[in-house]
C-alpha cells in the first residue's frame, strides 16, 4: 500500500526560460501563485502573508480570500515548491498554480456582454413601463400617441441590442430546419414590435412595447443566471487544471533544463526526481527506486524500479532519482491511448435529453400552432386582419417562455450554490438532473474511498526497542510507508534510537548502524523475509528474524458515512478496483459493501458500467485515476475528487473540492429536490398558460394584463427555486 504522492512542483511559467546569452535577458522577478483551499477568515490571510513575507527572496505576498489564492512576487531563483512546506508548517494546505493556465479566467467578455444586455433591457423596460402606466391610467388621443412614439423610440434600439442572443440562436436553429425555445421568443418579439408600431401609426389604444422589453429582460435574467453558474464551474475547473504543472527536466550534455512536456521528443533523457510523475512513456536507463502506479492501475503496492524497466506516463517515482529515455511522447503515450475508450463512453452520455430541451420540443410547436389558430379564427370571424394579428401577437406574448426560461437556470443556480458551499463543483449543465436519477453508485478504491496514504495496523505488537529502531530508520527515509510509520510512532510517544550512519537505499529501504550491528527497514527480500499478501515494511533489528510493520490504506474522511447514507437512500453500492483481491475484499468488509470486483483493468471498469446501464441502471461513478476515466465518461453521471488526475476531472460531471466524501449522499438528495423544483416550475408555467391563454384568445389580453401575468409567473418561478437554499 503506498501513498499517492503529488509531483515535485516546479516554478511558474514566468520563471521557466532557456539558457540566456546575456545578463540583460535574465528574468528579474518571479511571479508565483498558490492555491490555499484551507483559508477562511482574515486571521488566515494575516498568518499566510506574514509567513510568506518573512521568507528570504519574497518581495510581496498578497492573499485573495474569495479566490483562496496567494499571489507572490519574488526573486527569480525562488520556487513555489520551497514555499509550500513553509505554509504547511503553520497548518495551511498549499498547491502551486500555473499562472498561464489561469489566464483564461481573467477576461470574462461573454459574461460582461450578457450583463450589459440585461442592464439595457432592464433600464429600457423601466422607462417604457412608466410611460405605459400613464396610458393605463387614462391618457388618450395625442398624449397616448406621444407616449407610444416615445416608447417605440426606446424599445426598438433596446430590443435590437439586448435580444441579439435570442435572434442568433433562433437563426441557427431555423437554418437547420428545427425549432428551439428561442424561435417562439423571437417571433413574439417581432410580432409585438410590428403590431405595436402599426397600432401607434393608427392611433390605437394598445401597444406591447413594455411587454416586449419585459419579456427580453426576464429571459436575459435566466440566461445570465445559467451563464454565471457555468462560469463559476469553468473557472474553478481551470484552477484545478492549473494544479497540474506540465514540465519536465531534460538532460542535455550533462546539464539539466526545465522544459514544457510538450517540447519533449523520443529519445530524450529525462530526470524524474523522487515524488515526480513520469511525463512520458520510457525506459529506465539509470537509478533505482519504487514506482506508485495506483492512479493508473489501482495497485497500491509499490513496484521496484531499476534500469531496463518500462515506465508509463503518470506513474509516480517514490524514493530515488531515475533517468529515463523517452520512447513515446504526447499523443503516443499510454495516457492518450485511453482516449478512445473515453470517446466511446462519452457518446452514450451525449444522448441524454435535458428537461429544458424536452419542454422546448413540446412548447415551441405548440405555441406556434396556438397563435396561428388564434389568427385564423379571429380573421374568419371578423375578416379584420388588424384584429386577428393583434390577438395572435397577444397569444405569443402571453404564452411567453419567461417562466420556462427561468425554470431551469434559477433552480440550478440555487442548487449549485448550495452544493458549492458543501465542496461540490457542478461542471455539466445537466449533471443535477442526471444525478437525481441515480440508483447505483460505483466507487473506485485507491484515492477515492481511501486517501492513498498508508496507516500502521500492528504498531502495538512490537517491542519498545524495535519501535525505537524502526522510528530512527523511518525518519531517515522519504518512502510513504516510512513516513506513515514515523508519524504513528511519534504519536504513540516513541523516541528514536541512536542509530548511526542512516542512509536510504533507493528501491529497498533505509539502513544504519545500531550498537555496532547493521539494522534495516524496507522490502522483505532485502532483509531476508518473505513478502506476504499484505502491504508491509520489514525491520531487521540485528536480533532474530525480521519483523513486519503491516499497513492498510487510510479511509478518506466521510467514506464510511457516504456509503452508509447512500445505502440508506436505497441505492446499490459497488466497489470496482484494479487493486489486489485481498486489499479490495478487506476494504469492502470495512465499509459494508457487499458487491466488489478486484484486479479490474480500465476496459473492465468501463464495460461493467456499460453493462449496468444496459440493465436499466442509472450509474454514478466515483473515481480519481486514469484507469477510471473511461468508466467516469461511460456512467450516467460521475464525480471525481480535486486530487484526481486532470483527465479524470475532465471526464467527470462534478468535482469534489475537499477531502470529505460525505457530501456525495447529500448531493444526490439536493439533485432530487432540484429536479422536483424544476418540474414544479414547469407546472407553474403550464398553469399560468392554462389561465392566460384563454384570455389572450378571447381578445382580453391587454398590455397591462400581459405585463402583470409575465412578471407574476417569473417571480413565482424564481421564488420557488430559492427554496432550495
Amino acid at each position: 500500500m503506498t501513498a499517492q504522492l503529488r509531483p515535485s512542483l516546479a516554478a511558474c511559467p514566468a520563471c521557466v526560460a532557456a539558457p540566456h546569452d546575456s545578463a540583460e535577458q535574465a528574468p528579474t522577478e518571479a511571479r508565483l501563485a498558490l492555491s490555499l483551499p484551507g483559508i477562511h477568515c482574515q486571521a488566515c490571510i494575516s498568518a499566510v502573508e506574514r509567513e510568506l513575507n518573512a521568507e528570504p527572496g519574497i518581495r510581496s505576498a498578497r492573499v485573495n480570500l474569495t479566490l483562496k489564492r496567494a499571489l507572490i512576487e519574488a526573486d527569480p531563483d525562488v520556487r513555489a515548491a520551497e514555499l509550500i512546506p513553509v505554509l504547511e508548517r503553520i497548518g495551511y494546505e498549499a498547491h502551486e498554480l500555473d499562472l498561464a493556465a489561469l489566464a483564461a479566467t481573467q477576461n470574462d467578455k461573454a459574461g460582461r456582454d450578457l450583463l450589459m444586455r440585461l442592464a439595457v433591457a432592464g433600464f429600457a423596460s423601466m422607462n417604457v413601463m412608466l410611460l405605459s402606466v400613464s396610458v393605463w391610467s387614462g391618457a388618450s388621443d395625442a398624449t397616448r400617441d406621444m407616449f407610444h412614439w416615445i416608447s417605440a423610440a426606446i424599445t426598438f434600439p433596446a430590443i435590437i441590442f439586448s435580444a441579439q442572443p435570442f435572434f442568433a440562436n433562433a437563426w441557427t436553429a431555423l437554418r437547420v430546419k428545427r425549432l428551439n425555445m428561442d424561435v417562439p421568443i423571437v417571433l413574439a418579439l417581432v410580432l409585438a414590435l410590428l403590431t405595436s408600431l402599426w397600432e401607434t401609426f393608427l392611433s390605437g389604444e394598445h401597444a406591447y412595447f413594455d411587454a416586449a422589453l419585459t419579456l427580453t429582460f426576464f429571459l436575459l435574467a435566466g440566461r445570465y443566471l445559467d451563464y454565471r453558474t457555468r462560469a463559476v464551474a469553468r473557472s474553478a475547473a481551470e484552477e484545478l487544471a492549473a494544479l497540474e504543472v506540465p514540465r519536465a527536466i531534460r538532460l542535455l550534455g550533462g546539464d539539466e533544463y526545465e522544459v514544457p512536456v510538450a517540447d519533449l521528443a523520443m529519445g530524450d533523457l529525462i530526470l524524474v526526481r523522487p515524488g515526480g510523475r513520469m511525463p512520458v512513456d520510457g525506459e529506465i536507463v539509470a537509478g533505482q527506486s519504487e514506482l506508485d502506479r495506483s492512479l493508473l492501475t489501482g495497485e497500491t503496492l509499490p513496484v521496484f524500479a531499476a534500469p531496463g524497466l518500462a515506465v508509463s506516463a503518470g506513474e509516480v517515482n517514490l524514493t530515488g532519482p531515475l533517468t529515463i529515455r523517452a520512447t513515446a511522447v504526447g499523443e503516443d503515450t499510454s495516457l492518450h491511448r485511453m482516449t478512445d475508450l473515453v470517446a466511446i463512453a462519452e457518446s452514450g452520455r451525449s444522448r441524454y435529453t435535458s428537461l429544458a430541451d424536452s419542454a422546448a420540443k413540446l412548447y415551441a410547436p405548440g405555441v406556434h400552432i396556438l397563435s396561428a389558430l388564434a389568427f385564423a379564427g379571429w380573421y374568419l370571424y371578423t375578416f379584420d386582419i388588424r384584429t386577428a394579428l393583434n390577438i395572435a401577437a397577444a397569444v405569443l406574448i402571453i404564452t411567453c417562455p419567461c417562466a420556462l426560461g427561468l425554470a431551469v437556470p434559477a433552480v440550478t443556480t440555487a442548487a449549485s450554490g448550495r452544493l458549492f458551499k458543501k465542496g461540490m463543483l457542478i461542471k455539466h449543465a445537466t449533471a443535477l438532473e442526471r444525478l437525481a436519477e441515480v440508483d447505483t453508485v460505483v466507487f473506485d478504491k485507491t484515492g477515492t474511498l481511501t486517501a492513498g496514504t498508508p496507516e500502521v495496523t500492528n504498531l502495538g505488537g512490537h517491542a519498545r526497542a524495535d519501535l525505537e529502531i524502526a522510528l530512527a530508520l523511518a525518519e531517515g527515509s522519504s518512502h510513504p510507508l516510512s513516513v506513515a510509520l514515523a508519524r504513528a510512532a511519534r504519536e504513540a510517544g516513541v523516541k528514536p534510537a541512536a542509530v548511526q550512519e542512516i542512509t536510504e537505499v533507493p528501491g529497498y529501504g533505509a539502513e544504519g548502524l545500531y550498537r555496532g550491528a547493521r539494522v534495516r527497514l524496507g522490502r522483505a527480500a532485502w532483509v531476508g523475509a518473505e513478502q506476504g499478501s499484505q502491504t508491509a515494511a520489514w525491520l531487521d533489528s540485528g536480533a532474530g528474524a525480521a519483523k513486519p510493520f503491516l499497513f492498510t490504506d487510510a479511509l478518506r474522511p466521510g467514506a464510511a458515512e457516504a456509503v452508509q447514507a447512500l445505502k440508506a437512500a436505497g441505492k446499490d453500492v459497488l466497489l470496482i478496483s484494479g487493486d489486489t483481491t485481498g486489499a479490495v475484499e478487506d476494504l469492502a468488509r470495512r465499509l459494508g459493501i457487499a458487491k466488489w470486483v478486484a484486479e479490474a483493468l480500465p476496459a473492465d471498469k468501463s464495460a461493467r458500467v456499460r453493462l449496468l446501464a444496459d440493465q436499466g441502471k442509472k450509474v454514478l461513478m466515483v473515481g480519481d485515476g486514469l484507469n477510471d476515466t473511461a468508466a467516469l465518461a461511460a456512467a450516467h453521471v460521475s464525480i471525481s475528487p480535486a486530487s484526481a488526475l486532470d483527465a479524470a476531472r475532465v471526464a467527470s460531471d462534478i468535482v469534489l473540492l475537499g477531502q470529505d466524501l460525505s457530501p456525495i449522499a447529500e448531493a444526490c438528495g439536493v439533485a432530487q429536490k432540484a429536479t422536483r423544483r424544476i418540474r414544479e416550475n414547469f407546472r407553474i408555467a403550464t398553469l399560468y398558460n392554462v389561465i392566460a391563454v384563454p384570455l389572450a384568445i378571447a381578445g382580453l389580453a391587454t398590455p397591462l394584463i400581459a405585463a402583470l401575468a409575465m412578471s407574476t409567473s417569473s417571480i413565482t418561478v424564481s421564488l420557488n427555486a430559492l427554496r432550495l437554499r
